[in-house]
């Protein structure tokens, strides 16, 4: 009977097909992206931060990947007596790894599931609860069974709390409500895998809950370029219309209710021409003050919090990138920041910002709540700061705004409405030929090279690929007031 672990339950929990694939075909599913990795990694740094709430504890997790090794320094190591940490269990049917298992009384423990989330989750509660049975089932007296999450209200000031950075929410009565159904899930599941061939599973909302799955792209490989799930708000009347067999946006029956958006959507499909609202564009463009002041940041935000007066995951500015044009056309001046070293680089990255900006013109970012969130949070720390950042949030004009509110929509966007969409659907030029292309590799790059161990060299080549992506943004923003201004004229 095949073993099955806590990775795989879950995966059997979102889609059948998945599972099957874990133990029949493991070669077709992708290893993670750096994103995804880049998780997993704070999720074990999370993990051995949470081992401190138990100082005396014995950590047996180092030879996890040797099932029965684990099994057996588990087997030993709670004879102590002593909280452990990884210990391993097997049952007949399945295995479960536990991130601290801490004794209570003669013989009774209690099971400690770290999560680098700040909630408790369903899925979590489905994951505790499979380690609560396969524990059970190997002669484990559980007590209670008990989430560590992370407190988002926690301020860090000096060494890492780590009583103040953890929640501990005691989730015993939920879990033993979902032991029947982990039974049921096990026994099911053992009869997935058995299949000689892999079960039909359609495409669902299942796909990317409680995670995207890593076998997305191959199962939705059959869903055309302008599909009814590119439609902005659809929500769950996509797989509705998916159900009848109507994927593309051109075949959506006329009768079929949608949104004024949604509408525009199709049009543009059916005409294969942009859709664009000239009075209201053109009422953007008059707003802007020049000199224009093209403004965009990067950011970090881990789970444990790096500087003091920071809270997990706040976004703390790294960097900023910053075009100046004078007048409509000119040729923009660049200016930027880039953190250096390890320290908290927000009063550096203020004061720098501060005297690129000066004191007039529009500032044009693209999703204004994210920038004057980080400007008004590094106020709240840098007091004198604050009467500036009242000035410049009042400069602030959004680009996003003739987007998300459809003034102007090409097809090409496929139903996005982000800068990563617009700006290659309007200018022709995007992010391909750049090494970093997104803000989650840039802040988890900015992350590896300053606080990881790496050499000076591959320091400064990430550095640099930093300064391009986030030049990228600016200048590409240039561009988009400047293709807007050539729609407007017609």
């Amino acid at each position: 009977m095949p073993n099955i672990d806590k990775t795989n339950y879950l995966r059997g929990c979102q889609c059948s097909k998945l599972l099957w694939h874990s133990f029949n075909r493991r070669e077709t599913i992708p290893a993670p992206d750096a994103s995804a990795q880049a998780v997993f990694d704070q999720g074990r740094e999370v993990g051995r931060l949470a081992q401190r709430l138990f100082p005396d504890g014995i950590d047996v997790g180092h030879n996890f990947c040797d099932l029965d090794r684990a099994v057996a320094l588990t087997k030993e190591a709670i004879q102590s007596r002593r909280p452990t940490c990884e210990a391993t269990f097997t049952s007949a049917d399945a295995s479960a790894r536990v991130d601290i298992l801490v004794p209570v009384g003669v013989d009774r423990w209690d099971l400690y599931e770290v999560k680098s989330s700040t909630s408790a989750k369903v899925v979590y509660l489905n994951d505790v609860a499979f380690q609560v049975r396969v524990l059970r089932d190997a002669g484990v007296n559980v007590r209670r069974a008990i989430l560590v999450y992370i407190d988002n209200g926690y301020v860090r000031d000096g060494v890492v709390d780590v009583d103040g950075l953890f929640v501990q929410q005691d989730v015993t009565d939920a879990v033993d409500e979902l032991l029947a159904d982990v039974e049921d899930n096990i026994d099911r599941m053992q009869e997935v895998i058995a299949l000689d061939q892999c079960p039909e599973v359609a495409i669902g909302p299942h796909c990317d809950k409680p995670y995207t799955c890593p076998l997305h792209d191959q199962c939705w490989a059959h869903v055309p370029e302008h599909s009814v799930f590119t439609l902005v708000r659809i929500g769950a009347k996509a797989f509705k219309l998916a159900e009848h067999g109507i994927l593309d946006i051109q075949r959506i029956p006329h009768d079929f209710k949608l949104t004024p958006r949604q509408e525009i959507q199709r049009q543009v499909v059916l005409t294969g021409e942009p859709h664009i609202d000239r009075a209201a564009v053109q009422a953007f463009l008059d707003r802007l003050k020049y000199p224009v002041h093209y403004l965009d940041f990067e950011t970090l935000g881990p789970a444990i919090p790096l500087f003091d007066n920071t809270s997990p995951f706040e976004a703390v500015p790294f960097q900023y990138s910053l075009h100046i044009q004078q007048a409509a056309g000119a040729e923009p001046a660049h200016h930027m920041y880039l953190a250096d070293g390890t320290g908290d680089p927000r009063r550096e990255f203020m004061e720098s910002l501060r005297a690129a900006l000066g004191d007039k013109g529009s500032i044009i970012v693209y999703n204004a709540s994210f920038e004057k969130g980080v400007l008004t949070r590094c106020a709240e720390v840098l007091p004198e700061f604050k009467p500036w950042v009242n000035r410049v949030k009042r400069r602030v004009i959004d680009l996003h705004l003739p987007f998300k509110r459809f003034d102007y929509y090409h097809p090409a966007q496929r139903g996005s409405t982000s800068i990563k969409a617009v700006m290659p659907a309007l200018t022709g030029r995007g992010y391909e030929e750049l090494e970093i292309q997104e803000g989650g590799t840039a802040s988890n790059e900015f992350m590896r090279v300053t606080f990881g161990n790496v050499t000076d060299a591959e320091r400064q080549r990430v550095l640099s690929r930093l300064e391009d992506y986030c030049g990228r943004d600016t200048e590409g923003m240039v561009w988009i007031v400047e293709a807007l201004r050539e729609a407007v004229r017609g």
